[in-house]
């Protein structure tokens, strides 16, 4: 369970923060200075702290440097008055993660304290394909095979350069996992790591995203804000789907490469920025060029190295090791005791297609952990999984429809009425497949018992 320091001179907002966060499943601290912070510091080992910037004998950004020199992978929010902006700006050049000018919402607050944790968990749980490693000591690539034999070698040979590097393959390969891989095991490993899915976020959205803007740069710009770039100066950038970035944003990000400089949204004046880029695609670049869809150019400036990721039905004499793996890690989530899975249920695993890739069989093994009822996973249970997808699949339909009309009438309250529906339906699945425990539901969920206990009440 993570763990938020708060610290704030006045006790009311301590207080406040400190009952909204614990009701979402955290634990919280709370500090009345940054002298008593730094003293809670060693003992709580915070995964974020989130800190006004004004504060008397020692303000908020002398305990930042402080924090820093501490652990450096320590998760910083900021927050400011309006009159503090700029040293809230500030602040993120020296290493906080992000700032929140008062008064905020709550659910505003919720969004970058689930942030700054994701980018601490993938800072922090260092990605490894060393067989001896210990499981608790982060997360492990899985493989014997002869491609991730190759792969290995590459990133050992690849890591402490800062040359850009492009990994190719299937959606659910584990190219995520190989960018981190290579970011621990480089000289940048004490600085921030970031992923962003260029697909999932709108193109002026992204913009923003990744070079930040001045304030009034658009409509509801009303403050300054850093982008990526800024905030991982030294460190390692990851763009996920580099295929999906549009051609105006590639012209950008070729300058960065170029020449180490950006320009926020509507300022004139260029930025260095130090940053190592690894990017990632499940696209055939070669033919999106030769399309017009991806600038040649930039194409060459990112694929300085590349790594090719096969698919999981061209190793699958890795699927028994991965398939161990998933078991340990499940039986430790959900605090179950499966021994393993019986011979002709691997049978079945090894034949199937998997063209989910690695995370299809993650989910599929996390599925049948929950389900399971005896010490191996059987044929049995597989089956019924079978006619689930086929329920999941009927529903899908049909929430997809729903959508569709919602949008087509424009009416916000279908659209939410569908999105009611959904997640009732999600809710009940959990609490069938965990025979109503609360807690598993929740995990299964990613979400937590307080917010499952809440819309349970709302129902």
């Amino acid at each position: 369970m993570n763990k938020i320091l708060v610290v704030d001179d006045q006790r009311a907002i301590c207080y406040s923060l400190k009952r909204f966060l614990q009701s979402e499943g955290y634990i919280v601290y709370t500090a009345a200075s940054g002298t008593d912070a730094l003293m809670l510091l060693n003992d709580m080992k915070p995964d974020l702290v989130i800190m006004d910037v004004r504060m008397p004998e020692m303000d908020g950004l002398e305990v930042l440097r402080r924090i820093k020199a501490v652990d450096a992978k320590i998760q910083v929010i900021m927050m400011t008055a309006f009159s503090t902006t700029e040293k809230a700006i500030w602040a993120m050049k020296l290493g906080a993660y992000d700032y929140i000018p008062k008064p905020f919402n709550n659910d505003e607050l919720l969004m970058r304290v689930k942030n700054a944790l994701n980018v601490k968990k993938m800072m922090q749980e260092v990605v490894t394909f060393n067989e001896f490693q210990d499981f608790g000591g982060g997360e492990k690539i899985i493989g014997k095979s002869p491609q991730m034999l190759e792969i290995y070698k590459q990133i050992g040979q690849i890591a402490p350069t800062d040359a850009p590097i492009l990994i190719k393959g299937e959606s659910g390969t584990g190219k995520e996992l190989i960018a981190r891989a290579i970011y621990h095991y480089s000289s940048r490993a004490e600085k921030p790591f970031m992923a962003i899915n260029c697909s999932a976020i709108p193109e002026q959205l992204l913009e923003a995203e990744l070079f930040g803007y001045e304030r009034g740069a658009f409509t509801g710009a009303d403050f300054k804000r850093l982008g990526k770039f800024e905030q991982c100066h030294k460190g390692t950038l990851f763009l996920d789907e580099i295929g999906d970035m549009a051609l105006p944003l590639q012209a950008k990000l070729l300058r960065v490469l170029q020449d180490g400089e950006i320009q926020r949204l509507g300022s004139p004046e260029s930025i260095k920025t130090d940053v190592r880029i690894i990017t990632a695609t499940n696209k055939k670049l070669e033919e999106l060029v030769e399309k017009g869809c991806f600038r040649e150019d930039l194409y060459y400036r990112i694929n300085v190295v590349n790594i090719n990721v096969p698919p999981l039905r061209e190793r699958k004499e890795d699927i028994p090791e991965l398939i161990n793996y998933f078991i340990h890690k499940y039986n430790q989530k959900f605090g179950k005791t499966i021994k393993g899975m019986t011979s002709e249920t691997l049978a079945k695993f090894k034949s199937y297609s998997w063209p989910g890739n690695v995370r299809e069989l993650e989910n599929t093994i996390q599925r049948a952990v929950v389900f399971s009822k005896g010490d191996y996973l059987s044929v049995e249970l597989l089956n019924s999984f079978s006619e689930q997808k086929r329920h999941n699949h009927d529903f899908d339909k049909i929430t997809e429809e729903l959508a569709q009309l919602a949008l087509q009438s424009k009416g916000a309250y279908i659209f939410d009425e569908v999105l009611k529906k959904v997640e009732k339906k999600m809710i009940r699945k959990a609490l069938e497949a965990t025979e109503g425990n609360q807690v598993q539901a929740a995990k299964l969920l990613g979400i937590s018992r307080n917010t499952l206990r809440k819309k349970l009440e709302e129902e």
